[in-house]
């Protein structure tokens, strides 16, 4: 064989080696790269919630097991019965409805809570807002208003359309900060103390009207709270557990309607928020 030959068939060899190896060593890297980015899908049966999606039963502390004694003798049958019997007595059926109500534009010139009454579109989004809750027809109990001028009258132009309820008046309802929001916005900086204050009313305002329902409520109920912006917003997130801080980052129409319903096992489940499909075009403003 000449030397050119046999130089030939020494390159052709190292060539396969080389060949070889690199696609060994290309296939093991790409396989173990796969199974390092192999991330499973929300909807696997595998699926771990995190911890913070976790759902708190007794977020209302009002769980039927957080209200009696602990079982003691778990081996004991009749202390087995006395207890489930306790829990069932301490079980609601009802639904409590809750149909948050943002008030309707209003003059944002005025320098008194007074002098930020409503604007005539406001006015009007406040009476088309109480006719799609006539037009529903659900047997409300009562409206729960703010304080504020803009929030009273909207609940009483509401009202008008559904004369047989009364008024009830709460300041924990006011307008305020709840808590920093996350992501942060440059342009509204409140003071550390403001959310201090807001948020301890709010949230006061929070634990008074969401829970479930008692067990003495036989039937249903329907209540219309008529508040602000702020305020519907950071019930939303706590009622469904979201966090908190991110409040700030659903926006709702001028009388706008949000539905949130409260189940007797602690379930909670939001129909609609900030809803203005009853409006023309002309009157949706935010």
């Amino acid at each position: 064989m000449g030397v050119w030959s046999r130089f030939m068939s020494k390159k052709l060899f190292t060539g396969t080696v080389i060949g070889v190896v690199g696609g060994a060593s290309g296939y093991w890297f790409a396989s173990n790269a796969f199974e390092r980015q192999t991330v499973e899908n929300s909807f696997t049966t595998n699926y771990e919630p995190s911890p913070c999606a976790r759902w708190d039963w007794n977020w209302d502390h009002r769980d039927p097991k957080s209200l009696v004694k602990p079982l003691r003798k778990v081996d004991d049958p009749e202390s087995q019965n006395d207890y489930n019997k306790a829990v069932e007595m301490k079980k609601g059926r009802a639904i409590r409805h809750l149909i948050l109500v943002r008030h309707g534009q209003y003059n944002m010139d005025g320098l008194t809570d007074a002098q930020r009454s409503l604007t005539e579109l406001g006015r009007r989004q406040a009476a088309l807002s109480g006719e799609r809750l006539k037009q529903l027809a659900l047997p409300y109990d009562e409206i729960v208003r703010s304080t504020m001028t803009r929030a009273q009258e909207t609940a009483e132009i509401i009202g008008k359309s559904l004369s047989h309820l009364k008024l009830i008046n709460c300041p924990l309802l006011e307008e305020g900060s709840p808590i920093p929001p996350e992501p942060p916005v440059g342009h509204w900086r409140p003071e550390a103390s403001q959310f201090f204050q807001d948020g301890a009313r709010i949230e006061g305002a929070f634990r008074k009207y969401f829970y479930r329902a008692d067990p003495s409520q036989k039937s249903d109920s329907y209540t219309i709270i008529v508040c602000h912006a702020n305020v519907i917003r950071y019930f939303v997130c706590r009622a469904l557990q979201y966090p908190a801080e991110g409040w700030l980052r659903i926006s709702l129409g001028h009388a706008s309607l949000s539905w949130v319903s409260i189940y007797p096992d602690g379930r909670v489940s939001l129909r609609t928020l900030g809803d203005c499909g009853h409006m023309p075009k002309e009157c949706l403003t935010r």
